[in-house]
């Protein structure tokens, strides 16, 4: 599933999570590219941590850290609900060397519209969660809030795949890109990502 809002990738037996990614000198994860899709960039780093829990230190020598919370799922029914649950990997697989991460924050013309307003552009016109279904389970996705802890990115979406999937990693963030909801996008980077020896 592509970025978005549509899935917390909450299982129904896990808590909230509160989750930094920390650019900077150390981490699991080699930045290939930050780019800039809609918006003001974000600094270029060497690597990035991601640190789970809300007793967790960031990493010494980190340029900026983007918070965010898992949380319910706010925009899926319940047929695709089960779907998502049957076919969706866990993160963290051994042949998972690449991910990506996506923030991006949602313009005031979108906050402003109605839960039902924003769940009919999501959902009817732009069939992001059936979007999403195609590509399980070789691309692993977790959603985490940011709007809700103030934050400048209103969501942060984790995406890890393997070399395999690359071309349909692609493929499924250019058919999202397409559709109505990401014309209430304001701002967009995407950070492509690789597993590499000699993280901390």
């Amino acid at each position: 599933m592509g970025p978005g809002e549509g899935w917390s990738g909450i299982l129904p037996d896990m808590a909230p999570l509160l989750v930094s990614f920390v650019g900077g000198t150390s981490g699991s994860w080699e930045v290939e590219r930050i780019e800039a899709v809609k918006g003001a960039p974000l600094p270029g780093v060497e690597r990035l941590a991601v640190v789970e829990g809300t007793d967790a230190r960031p990493p010494t020598g980190f340029v900026w850290a983007l918070r965010g919370v898992t949380s319910n799922e706010r925009y899926v029914g319940v047929k695709d609900r089960a779907e998502l649950v049957a076919r969706q990997q866990p993160l963290g697989r051994p042949d998972a060397s690449r991910a990506a991460l996506i923030p991006i924050t949602k313009t005031m013309a979108w906050w402003d519209m109605t839960q039902e307003e924003r769940l009919d552009i999501f959902a009817r016109r732009s069939g992001h969660v059936r979007i999403g279904l195609e590509y399980l389970p070789a691309v692993a996705r977790r959603l985490h809030h940011g709007r809700d802890l103030g934050e400048e990115f209103d969501f942060l979406t984790w995406f890890e795949y393997a070399e395999e999937a690359a071309g349909a990693f692609e493929e499924l963030v250019a058919r999202l890109r397409e559709t109505p909801e990401w014309s209430f996008v304001e701002r967009e980077v995407d950070i492509r990502l690789v597993r590499t020896p000699g993280g901390t």
